[in-house]
């Protein structure tokens, strides 16, 4: 939803981040102003459970440029950002987390590489990693590195989801179909002219990571799954190498018992036995990733619902009415209107 009258949209997904709002206010207010552009801070409230809420909607009176959108359930990071690109009304877009991880002090300087260079996306680098642990940099870096050798996706090695993006390139996202997005690599994907900023990454502000070891192996699933086939070909290449190995075997059995030499024994039987039945399960483990993917498609669940957008208030109690973003009459008052914003594919009339 384009609006000639908002330059730029900070979209910051957040949940329970009631602990480091406060100084992300207190670095990002001052920045903005200081931009010289209209903008929107639009941030996205994925199903919090604590004092983020009301923090918000205070913080929404206090601070005019400020939108909330609030989900009705915790969606995930990635759906999150996904939201708020769907709500985004700037020319252009940067996304940033609200951990203050990622300095939003380099946003203006982000902003006048694009003008400058007419680029549709530039993406923040980090050139200092020294906060993240050994594991995590040297996991990430591994990552990186992986999707660049298996799919054609050109990603930085040490970009995360800190980039702005041109109007084009949001309604290109945008208008994807997919579920289960991991936007550091549809981003690329692209292919739009793209350039980067280097910044160093800071320790986070306050509050705990929202990204344990379990959601980090789950975005890197899907990460592969969803943007290369090479492990179908690599289980492929291990049906194929079996074959090979048992006909070795087999021309080894028939040597021997032309030879006379054959022993009954049951350690080799169970080691081949062990070995073909932990390819055979590895294999079906890499196909069973694609099918579900596929399963999950064609359900055509939505990825979030949205739950309220301030920028709809329209009355109601506290002036928090919702209207249905898909059409038709005015919901209820306050974050409990009816309102279901579908992520993922739509089909409006």
């Amino acid at each position: 939803m384009p609006d000639a009258d908002v330059d730029l949209t900070v979209v910051i997904p957040m949940y329970e981040e009631e602990e480091v709002l406060p100084l992300l206010v207190e670095r990002l207010r001052p920045v903005a102003d200081s931009w010289g552009v209209t903008y929107e801070v639009l941030c996205v409230d994925d199903g919090s459970t604590d004092a983020t809420p009301v923090i918000l909607q205070r913080l929404r009176r206090e601070w005019p440029q400020v939108r909330v959108v609030r989900l009705r359930a915790n969606a995930g990071h990635q759906a999150a950002i996904s939201a708020g690109l769907a709500r985004a009304r700037g020319r252009w877009v940067v996304t940033i987390d609200a951990d203050l991880q990622d300095p939003p002090e380099v946003i203006g300087e982000m902003l006048a590489v694009a003008r400058g260079q007419r680029v549709d996306v530039v993406y923040g680098v980090r050139e200092d990693r020294s906060s993240d642990t050994p594991f995590k940099r040297v996991t990430a870096r591994a990552f990186y590195r992986s999707i660049r050798r298996l799919s054609d996706v050109d990603a930085h090695v040490d970009a995360g989801d800190f980039r702005l993006m041109s109007r084009a390139t949001v309604d290109a996202v945008n208008a994807l179909p997919e579920h289960h997005r991991v936007l550091r690599l549809v981003v690329p994907a692209l292919g739009f002219p793209s350039a980067s900023v280097g910044y160093r990454r800071a320790p986070r502000a306050a509050g705990d990571s929202k990204y344990p070891l379990g959601k980090m192996l789950r975005l890197s699933i899907d990460g592969v799954t969803g943007f290369s086939t090479a492990p179908l070909r690599f289980a492929t290449w291990l049906g194929l190498l079996g074959g090979v190995a048992a006909i070795i075997v087999l021309a080894y059995a028939l040597v021997a018992m032309l030879m006379g030499n054959t022993l009954p024994g049951w350690t080799s039987t169970v080691v081949i036995v062990s070995a073909v039945g932990a390819v055979q399960l590895l294999a079906l483990g890499i196909l069973g990733e694609y099918v579900g993917r596929t399963y999950s498609a064609l359900q055509g669940r939505p990825s979030y619902f949205v739950a309220h957008d301030s920028l709809e208030a329209v009355g109601g109690v506290g002036g928090d009415a919702v209207g249905d973003t898909l059409g038709g009459p005015a919901g209820g008052a306050g974050v409990d209107a009816p309102v279901e914003d579908r992520g993922g594919p739509q089909t409006r009339t």
